[in-house]
């Protein structure tokens, strides 16, 4: 009998409401929620196969143990019990610190990812923790960091609210946005376009959301930020900065420092630089200045290039000297319904790196991970601290990371390795143990980490649609076990133990804080007060309590909860980004400092870089129908224009002699790969799709298998990095082409 269930779509950072089918116990498809209080309807065609994702038959539903060299599958307590025994015979020979961690894209989608893997770091006491955000967000983060003391938060457009939108290397009609989750964003920039607002969109190819844009500017790939340097050169040069800087004057230090090293930054020489004209550059800085209320907002193209954290501060600088910072219609922060409540606002501890650093290469630290591009030399590289076991959650590095090819071979080397996934890819087929967590439709779904960079206040809950049969434990359960074991509990301990420790130290740090909602009231009552369920809900009820919309624990009658959350299956809105300067300041000043001396000393070797010019420039692109390289496994998502080819502009390719296919060659590799003669990409410049290279043996996704692709990641030195975030450069990186 066919029914209905609401489900939060967990595929990609927009989280639209989906109603899905059912029937006989099997999800048989999805549509939008129309009444889903965030997304109104929307899907894209990733969340239209959430049917097909949740029934793939090449997603594990057993555990996978590794005996005589062979991956066979086995029931759960043999394949706890041999995690347990790898992982311990690692940590009492070497300790905990031994053990790396990496934590693919998709963990922050899940309750699991957001909750339990960071307990389980803590409970291994390493520092070897690896993640997809060097390659990919950290930029932002370092640059959020310095500006404003913490790290996450982050600013996303209003962009419901704007006049101005300008979208510096991104492409949201494809990704849905990235680091500003929005459901629906191409409606958002129509809506923007009938109300008389412009949109500027800066890349070097034309994208399908360039291809709506009143304005697109096509710089050289990798010169960002001397584009935006020159932009701010203009606004001071034609004293277009605004005086109060939008009512924040006295809440920011730094403007002088900006206006002085922006004078290096002379249109005239940074234009031939990044292949524009002049003008293009004043009236951009003009046409941002001129605007009753603009963003700028930056992602991958802005953070995976060579001075990717200097672009992503950049990016804010402009939003700042433009009066655009923290008003509606320009650049905002979230407020997360699972976040800390309002505190007075009061000077932090600012931001730092480099706490550690990594063993071999001296990399620093960023918000207590290391460069993913580090890892094989890691695991490689013998003597005190080598990572000697790993455990990888919803993570496919060797596909993602720079060099894979190197890091494939180094995991071979491992004495143990632990994968947390549901498909036997191309870096878990390396796994001694591989642990599948449930498909989606059988977990519950808030998420946590995405909820902070939504761009309008909104909490929403999916409980499961299925429940669990009998001994199946979901990804929380799995996380937990694996932390008792880290702990010397072992796997038989009850996993109800890892939530009982977080809720009691959450509750009494809270209650010895007279600023908190809860402060001075027991931390015991408090706890009693929690719904009954799952550890996962018990904890999401106290974070719901405790955040800027709960009801601190029965303080507020109208706050949330829950169960109040539970009773609104269609969401809870919770209103329009509002100002939140200088609460959310945590820098030792307490103010933005908009000229952090680490930013600053990379000026020079930007500088540096201006006039150099190589003959071809790579840059990355996303399908629509992909997510990194996890969903080329759907048929509903393969063919059409979901493809791995070179994109060349016909001028490049009747130059070199290139038609049906060529010879790609980089730093660390060449490639071979069919060719797309298109002009919609600037001259002088190669697009290859990331995530690709479903051929390597020992692997079991079919359908990716028959039109693998190639893994544009292994052209890439794993060596180069951005020196502020030590995120890998995968864009604007120099290649040589010729005919295949």
């Amino acid at each position: 009998m066919s029914r209905t269930a609401l489900r939060i779509c967990p595929l990609c950072e927009a989280t639209c409401g989906l109603v899905l089918t059912v029937d006989n116990g099997r999800v048989t498809g999805a549509r939008g929620d129309r009444n889903d209080v965030f997304s109104h309807g929307f899907i894209c065609p990733k969340g239209a196969s959430f049917a097909e994702l949740d029934n793939d038959p090449d997603r594990l539903s057993r555990p996978l143990v590794r005996r005589d060299g062979e991956l066979v599958e086995t029931d759960w307590a043999d394949a706890f019990a041999a995690a347990e025994e790898g992982l311990q015979r690692v940590i009492s020979s070497t300790g905990g610190k031994s053990v790396g961690m990496y934590l693919g894209n998709p963990s922050a989608h899940t309750i699991a990812g957001g909750l339990y893997a960071p307990q389980l770091i803590r409970a291994l006491g390493t520092r070897h923790v690896y993640t997809a955000s060097t390659l990919d967000q950290m930029p932002k983060q370092v640059a959020c960091g310095y500006l404003f003391g913490n790290p996450f938060s982050f600013t996303v457009p209003d962009v419901d609210r704007t006049d101005h939108l300008v979208i510096i290397g991104a492409n949201p009609l494809v990704s849905n946005g990235s680091l500003a989750t929005a459901g629906d964003f191409a409606g958002k920039l129509k809506a923007l376009r009938r109300r008389g607002g412009t949109l500027t969109v800066i890349d070097p190819k034309r994208t399908r959301t360039a291809e709506l844009a009143d304005t697109h500017i096509a710089p050289r790939p990798g010169t960002d930020a001397a584009l935006l340097f020159a932009v701010v050169h203009v606004l001071f040069d034609e004293d277009l900065v605004s005086p109060d800087l939008g009512g924040l004057s006295s809440c920011v230090s730094g403007v002088e420092q900006i206006r002085s090293i922006s004078g290096d930054f002379v249109p005239e020489v940074v234009a031939e630089h990044c292949g524009l004209e002049v003008s293009a550059i004043r009236e951009l800085a003009r046409s941002i200045a001129a605007a009753p209320r603009a963003a700028v907002y930056g992602r991958l193209g802005t953070s995976t290039v060579q001075f990717g954290t200097v672009t992503s501060w950049l990016v804010d600088v402009v939003n700042v000297l433009t009066g655009n910072l923290d008003r509606p219609g320009g650049a905002m922060f979230a407020s997360s319904p699972v976040g800390p409540s309002p505190r007075p606002a009061r000077p932090g501890r600012g931001f730092s790196v480099g706490r550690w650093h990594s063993r071999v290469s001296g990399h620093p630290e960023t918000t207590s991970e290391l460069p993913a591009a580090v890892l094989a030399e890691e695991i490689e590289t013998p003597g005190e601290g080598q990572i000697r076991a790993l455990i990888t959650v919803a993570g496919n590095p060797v596909l993602s990371a720079p060099n894979g090819d190197r890091l494939s071979d180094a995991m071979g080397a491992l004495e143990f390795m632990v994968s947390v996934d549901p498909y036997l890819n191309e870096t878990t087929r390396h796994a001694d143990v591989i642990l599948p967590p449930p498909p989606p439709s059988y977990t519950a779904h808030f998420d946590v980490a995405l909820s902070n960079t939504v761009l309008h206040n909104n909490a929403r809950y999916s409980p499961p649609v299925f429940p669990l049969p009998q001994g199946r434990p979901d990804e929380a359960e799995i996380l937990s076990r694996l932390s008792l074991v880290a702990v010397g509990l072992g796997v038989a301990a009850d996993p109800k133990l890892v939530d009982d420790q977080v809720i009691s130290a959450v509750l009494a740090k809270e209650v010895a804080d007279p600023s908190s909602p809860v402060g001075g009231r027991s931390a015991e009552d408090l706890a009693a007060m929690l719904v009954e369920g799952p550890g996962y809900e018990r904890r999401l009820d106290m974070m719901l309590r405790l955040g800027p919309f709960g009801d601190a624990f029965g303080a507020r009658a109208d706050g949330l909860t829950l169960s109040r959350l539970k009773s609104a299956p269609h969401g809870i809105d919770l209103g329009p980004l509002v100002s939140r300067i200088p609460e959310i300041l945590r820098t030792s000043s307490g103010k933005v400092e908009l000229a952090p001396d680490p930013l600053l000393c990379d000026i020079p070797r930007l500088l540096a870089s201006l006039g150099s010019f190589d003959e071809f420039l790579l840059i990355g692109r996303r399908h629509l129908r992909s997510n990194n390289s996890w969903m080329h496994n759907l048929p509903a998502l393969s063919g059409g224009t979901n493809r791995c080819t070179l994109q060349i502009h016909p001028s490049d390719a009747a130059r070199l002699g290139v038609s049906e296919t060529a010879v790609v060659t980089g730093p660390a590799g060449k490639l071979e790969v069919p060719v797309e003669i298109t002009d919609a990409i600037r001259p002088g410049v190669v697009s290859l799709p990331h995530g690709w290279g479903h051929n390597l043996p020992g692997t079991r996704m079919r359908v990716a298998a028959q039109d693998p692709g190639v893994n544009v990641n292994s052209l890439y030195d794993d060596s180069l990095l951005d020196p502020l975030s030590g995120t890998s450069v995968l864009n604007g990186v120099p290649v040589q082409v010729a005919p295949g």
